[in-house]
């Protein structure tokens, strides 16, 4: 019968808004405000999952982050894998599934590994499928590995976004503790940046009746969260979870289901002068045999059914604890229409409040759950006294677990801070900060809400002062609650029980796996982690780490402080790829750098491609009907008879200062640039240490101690590390000022015959003139009016003016190019014709000729390797790599013998085009219009000594025969770019 589990009146769901859902191909309904965890429980459904290595049948044990037992996938345009049960909000027609059992988690066939379950052992597999090869092992292994797999289509949904913040103080969670202390960082005037992993503020609030000032928890929660709200310094987020803690104090939030129309999730990356981790504390099982059956809860997760959603997730119960909490409990869910059967504590005496709480309701202390009965649901516990004596069955359908609280220590362990044992509470607590970080409330120990409104608005008033601002001493809330006090058990010993005590519910680690690991020499607290999974995954410790790290102390007779804890690793919670992504535009990690002149390109039907360093720049600019190679031939065309104008922008540019640049330069360069006169440049090559060549550019003169570098695009942040390493490590006496210019300068390019009569049309004050003017110099002045530096340099093989202004002018040069250029048939090239002009001038290319593994010998240029330099970076390591004498690919230009019969870039070169060792390979191929043939450009051994013979382009089925020619198919003398 529907809802016979839902409590007629209560929670903080919307009972006028029904929801209709799908769970494994059944129709269940459920209200708005439900998550699937609490719909599913509110219809009866107790048997959801099935675990990742035995496939036992597993209940839902918790209700938020901390869930370890039921991952769900999620189908239509909601489509996700491995989504926590508890974490998924329910909506109207939504279809969820169960993970990792086949056909349904009533009948799987995957349980057949609990018949085998003592042969598969945890480490089982690093010992089983090591001959004859993991790899015929591995497809099978992979498809039993318990997960979902991803979804095969991007949601149709929405997108996901981006976005960056700085903030003063960053709060994580909205409890008590983070609420206090926002409210305060608040007042004071700081940015502060809010961001709660739950749907509503409140964290534990949201389940307990406690009181505040006199009143219910959660009439402060709404008044506090409203004057939140009034704030315009405070950021106020939920259902954002800060997931990652990096160095220098930036943190990683993913938003979901934002406000904004069309956005799945946000990711946010805030940079934060302090933070506030208010993250609240987890509560841990309690370790005995069988106590993963479904019907076995958290005793917290019960209390959030009952008082958050309305719902009773049994209707006998049976409470286990070695601590006060669980007595509260107790009183909720008796309140809510549970009848308690029993209250199983392993404490020999119980404080008279926490009994005041639960009067009428059986206690027996000094006892323990030695074991649970049920398959599909637990039907009973068996229970006994410490010493085994007193054996007795209980009937119930729910079992509530309460082992103590776990600090959430994850972001404040993430940031590098060290961590101590707290006896007091029987857990790990925050101790030596690494960061400008502070935790507050249950994240530090405290767990008394008392205590965390007190230590909320302490430290908020603390890192306020930091930041140099007075914060209000106003007053602190009254609250009252139910003191703290726990003797730890961190496992029910019995040699009478049969059946699996686990430790870690998620990976299906026992108590058995981790005395294993110790037996076989795995000792370290990391390496048990390693060997039995415990800890790893989605849950990363959230619900058995202590309970594991408890285990190894009994068993190695040592305190918890000496066993440690193992690394809390970043995400807390599951984030999507999508999210990780966070697309900006088009499928893109990182943000596209732009141009003055970006959206000029796009408004002009450029086609735009990514370049190097995430640039976006127009490839081509087709014409109504023109195909892609209709274009690039018209655009070569153009530059080759005419004139042409390109977007030179994303070319890295350097400005050094000082007076030892010159002998820098020297050192980079194999060339010598010291001898350069102001206004003239020269084109030099830069090596690594192991004389492989790192980048290629011009560099001039502008004065004595003033230089001006250029780098190739996707290398202008490798060649500024490069600089930046040498000159802070190395010779930290030079003083050279090197100061990053790409952003600043950006230049349109004029190229072609007619170049020099577009300048003198446009109107400039810089005489033009060859003897003037000549190739590789720079002079400054003004063009269209506009203040520029003027360099002649090609890229393309023709007479090139590149024009540098500011950025806030390239637009108005731009078009004053084109339109003084109109009569003279100017066209805007984009990258694809450039590459063309290139390959015919036999121009290297890095990522093509320039591979990495090549030096400037094999490219045919010892003309620029200086021969009176005493020294350079990579000259030593050139002369040890060819001292050998063994051949080495050498830059060759290639013909095919058909000129129709393109050579795709990257294929090998063998000889005859036998099936062998390739002895090349192809670099580059494009279609010359200037040549009417397909010409390439090929790394080949031996290559310039073959000129002339013939090369073999081998290709699936078939191979093309090529002569092997000069690397030069267009002005080999070079007098047109000098002219």
């Amino acid at each position: 019968m529907a809802y016979e589990y839902r409590r007629p009146e209560g929670g903080r769901i919307d009972r006028s808004r029904k929801l209709r859902f799908h769970f494994n191909g059944k129709p269940y309904s459920g209200y708005a405000g439900d998550t699937l965890a609490s719909a599913l429980l509110a219809n009866g459904v107790s048997l959801t999952a099935r675990s990742f290595k035995y496939h036992r049948p597993r209940g839902i044990v918790g209700s938020g982050v901390e869930e370890p037992a039921t991952l769900v996938e999620l189908e239509g345009e909601d489509a996700s894998g491995n989504n926590p049960v508890t974490l998924v909000p329910l909506r109207d027609g939504l279809r969820a599934k169960s993970v990792n059992c086949w056909p349904s988690p009533g009948f799987d066939i995957g349980s057949v590994n609990q018949m085998i379950a003592r042969f598969i052992p945890a480490g089982f597999y690093y010992k089983t499928f090591k001959w004859p090869d993991w790899h015929l092992f591995e497809p099978a292994i992979r498809r039993a590995a318990g997960l979902a797999p991803a979804p095969s289509a991007p949601p149709a949904s929405g997108r996901f976004e981006a976005r960056n913040a700085h903030a003063d103080v960053l709060i994580a969670g909205a409890g008590p503790a983070g609420l206090m202390a926002a409210l305060v960082a608040g007042r004071a005037g700081a940015r502060v940046f809010l961001a709660d992993e739950g749907s509503e503020p409140g964290g534990g609030l949201l389940a307990r009746n406690l009181r505040i000032d006199g009143a219910p928890a959660l009439e402060w929660v709404t008044r506090v969260t409203a004057q939140l709200a009034e704030m315009k310094n405070v950021t106020h987020l939920q259902n954002a979870t800060v997931w990652a803690y990096r160095e220098h104090n930036l943190l990683m939030v993913n938003e979901r289901s934002p406000a904004t129309s069309g956005v799945i999730e946000r990711s946010w990356r805030v940079r934060a002068a302090q933070v506030i981790c208010a993250t609240g504390a987890i509560e841990r099982s309690m370790v005995f045999a069988n106590n993963d059956r479904p019907g076995v809860m958290m005793a917290s997760a019960i209390q959030t059914y009952v008082n958050r959603y309305a719902t009773l997730p049994g209707t006998r119960a049976v409470l286990f604890t070695n601590n006060n909490s669980a007595y509260s409990v107790a009183a909720d869910m008796r309140a809510g229409g549970i009848t308690i059967a029993a209250i199983i504590d392993s404490r020999s005496t119980v404080p008279p409040q926490a009994l005041a709480m639960v009067s009428g309701i059986r206690v027996l202390t000094g006892h323990v759950i030695t074991s649970c009965k049920g398959h599909r649901r637990v039907r009973s516990v068996s229970v006994a006294a410490l010493d085994g004596s007193n054996v007795q069955n209980i009937a119930c359908d729910l079992v509530g677990l309460s082992g103590g609280w776990n600090p959430a220590l994850h972001l404040f362990s993430q940031s590098r801070g060290s961590l101590k044992y707290d006896p007091g509470i029987a857990s790990f607590i925050p101790d030596v900060p690494a960061q400008p970080t502070h935790s507050v409330g249950a994240a530090s120990g405290r767990m008394s809400l008392a205590e965390a409104l007190q230590t909320g608005a302490e430290v908020a008033r603390m890192a306020s002062q930091s930041l140099g601002l007075d914060p209000d001493p106003g007053e602190v809330p009254d609250a009252e609650d139910l003191p703290y006090a726990i003797e730890p058990l961190w496992r029910v010993q019995t040699r009478k029980t049969r059946g699996k005590a686990f430790l870690d519910i998620q990976n299906d680690v026992s108590v058995d796996d981790v005395h294993l690991a110790l037996r076989e020499g795995y000792d370290n607290v990391e390496h048990v982690k390693r060997y039995t999974t415990g800890g790893m995954g989605i849950d990363q410790g959230k619900t058995g780490n202590i309970n594991i790290i408890g285990t190894i102390a009994l068993q190695q007779g040592l305190a918890l402080q000496e066993v440690g804890t193992t690394t809390f690793r970043s995400p807390y919670t599951p984030v999507s790829f999508g999210a990780i992504a966070g697309l900006r535009e088009d499928s893109v990690v990182l943000p596209y750098r732009h141009t003055p002149l970006t959206q000029w390109h796009r408004d002009n039907g450029a086609v735009m491609y990514e370049a190097g360093a995430r640039w976006q720049r127009p490839g081509y600019y087709p014409r109504p009907g023109e195909s892609l190679q209709q274009t690039v031939n018209r655009e070569c065309d153009t530059v080759r008879k005419a004139v042409g104008v390109y977007d030179g922008s994303p070319l890295g540019t350097f400005e050094l200062k000082g007076p030892d640049t010159p002998a820098f330069l020297d050192l980079i360069y194999t060339n010598i640039m010291s001898s350069l006169k102001p206004g003239n440049g020269r084109y030099g090559l830069m090596l690594t240490d192991d004389g492989l060549i790192l980048d290629d550019g011009v560099t001039f003169r502008l004065d004595e101690q003033r230089w001006l570098m250029s780098s190739s695009t996707g290398n202008a942040d490798a060649v500024y590390q490069h600089m930046e390493k040498l000159l802070q490590t190395e010779y930290r006496h030079w003083q050279v000022h090197v100061t990053p210019l790409t952003s600043q300068w950006v230049n349109a390019t004029v190229c072609g015959p007619l170049a020099r009569k577009l300048l003198q049309t446009l109107g400039t004050d810089i005489d033009l003139s060859p003897g003037a003017f000549p190739f590789m110099a720079l002079r400054e002045g003004h063009v269209a009016g506009l203040p520029a530096r003027v360099m002649r340099v090609s890229f393309t093989g023709e007479l090139s003016y590149e024009i540098n202004v500011m950025p806030r002018h390239l637009e108005t040069l731009w078009e004053s190019i084109l339109q003084v250029g109109a009569v003279l048939g100017i066209a805007p090239i984009g990258s694809e014709a450039n590459h063309v002009l290139r390959v015919e001038k036999g121009f290297l290319s890095l990522g093509h000729e320039a591979d990495g593994t090549v030096d400037p010998h094999d490219l045919g240029m010892s003309w620029v390797m200086s021969k009176t330099k005493p020294d350079f970076i990579g000259k030593r390591a050139i002369a040890l790599r060819r001292a050998n004498g063994k051949p080495r690919r050498e830059l060759v230009g290639l013909l095919p013998r058909d000129p129709n019969q393109s050579m795709p870039e990257g294929a090998p070169l063998t000889p005859d085009g036998r099936k062998q060792a390739s002895e090349g390979l192809v670099t580059a191929c494009v279609w010359s219009a200037i040549n009417q043939s397909w010409i390439g450009l090929a790394l080949l051994e031996n290559g310039r000594a073959r000129q002339g013979q013939t090369a073999h382009v081998r290709l699936p089925g078939s191979v093309i025969e090529a002569k092997i020619t000069a690397p030069v198919f267009y002005d080999p003398e070079g007098k047109i770019l000098r002219s």
